[in-house]
């Protein structure tokens, strides 16, 4: 068919979206069937003019309802369209490399809105967690989970202490220095009562004091 390389042609403009060039291919030649169902030579408007905007449509709608695998907005989907066919034309334009800016200008629109339709792109296509990550050496089984972190404790601790702070501060020094021993040293009661030099009984019971009213501060902190 004459116009089967004029759809190739509108395909590659897509090439750097990690989508087969032969399927964009494809869904262009469905835009070009539709243009040549529908079009009136009639309107006196040329055949090529007419299809243009059809398979680039087509195109279009592919990208936006069948490609991304993270849902984002549709004016940012065709943003990250017109991002990425800039992408593809402009380094024979320029001749290096296209800069965001250099995007920016070409489209209309802003450095701001080109970094976030490339960052929005990244959407397009998401990795299984268990995939491998390609790294070399005795590592090729690392996957994607492997680099996410575990939950720290040491955030909670570190808010703990600072939502009790004020309360151990008002504690009476011999309750602090009993809960230090107790928690730092981890000293047993018998052992606190003879540093102290109270009983075991008068140490319990200030411990269970202690502790009541750190509770009580843990519980109210957000």
């Amino acid at each position: 068919m004459r116009f089967m390389p004029l759809a190739r042609q509108l395909a590659s403009r897509y090439r750097h979206s990690g989508e087969p060039l032969d399927d964009l291919a494809q869904v262009a030649c469905v835009g070009l069937l539709k243009a040549v169902d529908r079009y009136d030579p009639e309107r006196g408007t040329g055949f090529t003019r007419y299809a243009l905007p059809t398979m680039l449509g087509e195109l279009k709608r592919h990208f936006r309802d069948k490609g991304w695998s993270v849902r984002v907005p549709r004016a940012t989907q065709e943003l990250a369209l017109k991002v990425n066919e800039a992408l593809g034309t402009l380094p024979a334009k320029l001749g290096r490399a296209a800069r965001p800016r250099d995007v920016a200008e070409a489209i209309g629109v802003s450095v701001e809105d080109v970094l976030e339709a490339m960052e929005a792109a990244t959407a397009y296509e998401t990795a299984s967690l268990d995939a491998p990550r390609g790294s070399s050496g005795d590592d090729d089984d690392w996957t994607h989970a492997d680099a996410l972190g575990d939950e720290d404790p040491g955030y909670e601790l570190v808010e703990l202490g600072e939502a009790l702070q004020g309360t151990l501060a008002a504690l009476p020094a011999r309750e602090r220095l009993i809960l230090r021993l107790r928690f730092e040293r981890d000293l047993t009661q018998a052992e606190i009562a003879s540093c102290v030099g109270i009983s075991q009984m008068h140490v319990s019971r200030l411990l269970r004091r202690s502790l009541n009213r750190l509770s009580t501060v843990r519980a109210a902190a957000p």
